[in-house]
């Protein structure tokens, strides 16, 4: 017996839901693919921390982007490193605040410019006290 549509589990879900899942898929299966070749060009080491996976820890191992460029997958490899969750994490993480304080030095256009001169008379004061 068929389901009919509208009680399908597929009509109840929305059209955003459905490009996120096909979005997860496509990540996952380009993740297969280079993952498989890094771990056949590298040795399971791990790029940063030096701890070696084997076995069932190798799947701890990740491939890190080194442009942060998913898409970028040179067959030799020269985008990848292995690492562990632990220092791919990390590496995110400092580059995700190396960003937040880049944008935070950038001047203010907006802002007017500083026009107070703490030491304009300064040689006058000095010269006062003698």
């Amino acid at each position: 017996m068929a389901v009919p549509p509208e009680e399908s589990p597929s009509a109840n879900r929305t059209p955003d839901l459905d490009l996120v899942a096909e979005a997860r898929r496509d990540r996952d299966r380009r993740a297969r693919g280079y993952r498989e070749r890094a771990l056949k060009l590298f040795p399971p080491i791990c790029g940063q921390c030096g701890r070696e996976f084997t076995g069932r820890k190798l799947q701890e191992l990740t491939v890190h982007h080194k442009d942060h460029n998913h898409d970028n997958n040179p067959a030799d490899g020269s985008n990848w490193e292995l690492l562990c969750l632990y220092c791919h994490e990390n590496e995110h993480a400092r580059n995700a605040v190396a960003d937040a304080y880049a944008a935070e030095s950038l001047p203010d256009k907006s802002a007017p410019a500083a026009t107070y001169r703490p030491f304009a008379d300064l040689d006058k004061l000095l010269k006062k006290s003698k």
